[in-house]
């Protein structure tokens, strides 16, 4: 008896030291690159704007007097600093998305290149 108590903890012991296995973290996460060269605001940024802001701020929605649908719209909180305040949680700024955590860092740094070269309409 005494013998099978040893053997069922050393099965435990081994299950959970396998279990506890680290790999490379490089490879079990790989870095995706995040890419903010030569971004398009068609390509680029409307993407995101649809998925994360046109819930609340497209023009049928316009929560918070704010529309974000169409180019000219965009230009207006990226020409008053508030896109980039609101998105990056910064004070002074309504934090968006709204009740939820920041956009993705890549996300935040594709709006960041594209406005810092000009927030061309292309």
């Amino acid at each position: 008896m005494k013998g099978l108590k040893t053997i069922s903890v050393i099965i435990v012991l081994s299950i959970i030291s396998y279990g506890c296995y680290y790999d490379k973290e490089e490879e079990i996460y790989p870095m995706i690159d995040c890419v903010t060269s030569d971004m398009s605001y068609s390509s680029d940024i409307l993407p995101i704007l649809i998925s994360d802001c046109y819930g609340c701020h497209k023009a049928d929605a316009n929560f918070g007097n704010v529309t974000l649908e169409g180019y000219e719209e965009v230009l207006k909180y990226v020409n008053n600093g508030s896109l980039l305040g609101s998105i990056n949680h910064e004070g002074g700024y309504s934090p968006m998305p709204k009740n939820s955590a920041k956009l993705v860092d890549c996300e935040l740094e594709k709006i960041a290149a594209w406005i810092n070269d000009g927030a061309p309409n292309n």
